[in-house]
């Protein structure tokens, strides 16, 4: 089963991937949600996901995908992937990649974001997406969740309409909110059977979250969000 460590170790056999690696580090940012950590967590999965993809294209799709950082709330937010696939043709090239790697790597991280709504054809497409999304549920997920929204001076939530009963979501504004316009929802997207197994036990965890704010909160949660 794959793991960081043994992403590390197929990077260190591939001058490549350890050129790739170290412009990546730089190129980044220091969006804890978006960082090299994360990238390495997804190309791990990436690896699970997609084992007749050889390593090296899923983890340079991985270092790669998130390749040119766009703030989530930014109107260019939804062109993100398709710059990092710009990205990927501009520099795998002189890492020694051929013309059929690098179209499978762009063409993956061009179809992974969830803004884009693609569902991507290939299984390095398939396995980068369910890699990236797993990484929005779960513990991590619910970490990545509130740093991004305090980085988009949202609140935790509304202090009057916690659960948005008389409001709409809004999800810019009140990071519980992403939990129902987004996050719940993901699961039924994962493309294979092993990402949507994860995906649904992360997402329990998520709702054993929001079970436990409605009960330091004193407010119960609305029957339709407990369907989300």
């Amino acid at each position: 089963m794959a793991d960081i460590a043994e992403v590390e170790r197929v990077i260190a056999q591939h001058r490549a991937l350890e050129q790739l690696r170290h412009e990546m580090a730089h190129r980044l940012g220091d969006d804890p949600a978006h960082d090299l950590s994360h990238a390495l967590r997804v190309a791990a999965w990436t690896l699970r996901l997609a084992p007749e993809v050889a390593p090296v294209r899923a983890i340079a799709a991985a270092l790669l995908h998130d390749g040119v950082p766009v703030e989530k709330s930014s109107p260019e937010r939804a062109k993100a992937s398709a710059h990092a696939a710009d990205l990927a043709r501009e520099l795998l090239p002189a890492l020694g990649f051929d013309a059929a790697a690098i179209d499978d790597i762009a063409v993956a991280i061009r179809d992974h974001s969830y803004s884009r709504g693609a569902v991507p054809e290939t299984p390095l497409g398939r396995g980068l997406q369910d890699a990236d999304r797993l990484e929005a549920l779960g513990a991590l997920g619910l970490m990545r969740c509130i740093s991004t929204g305090s980085r988009m001076k949202a609140r935790y939530f509304h202090a009057n309409d916690p659960w948005a009963e008389r409001r709409e979501l809004d999800d810019r504004a009140f990071s519980v909110d992403h939990f129902f316009t987004k996050l719940l929802r993901l699961p039924s997207t994962l493309c294979t059977v092993e990402g949507r197994r994860e995906a649904e036990h992360r997402a329990a965890f998520l709702r054993t979250f929001l079970t436990a704010l409605e009960s330091e909160l004193g407010v119960p949660m609305a029957a339709a969000r407990r369907l989300e």
